[in-house]
């Protein structure tokens, strides 16, 4: 995938959302947006974490 035009980018999000939407409903729009692309650049890095090791650490059961 090329370099994201962060600019475009936001115009499509602001456009999609509906004409109610509050300023919170943006920041959460954007906030998640984040999370995912940083999300996906942490996993094609390779900083990820097996489930097993973190369920482990925190004593979690399956």
């Amino acid at each position: 995938m090329g370099e994201i035009n962060i600019k475009d980018e936001a115009h499509r999000l602001v456009d999609q959302l509906p004409k109610d939407s509050t300023w919170d409903d943006l920041m959460h729009e954007i906030y998640v947006r984040q999370a995912i692309e940083s999300g996906l650049a942490d996993s094609k890095e390779g900083r990820t974490t097996d489930v097993r090791d973190v369920r482990k650490k925190y004593g979690l059961s399956k």
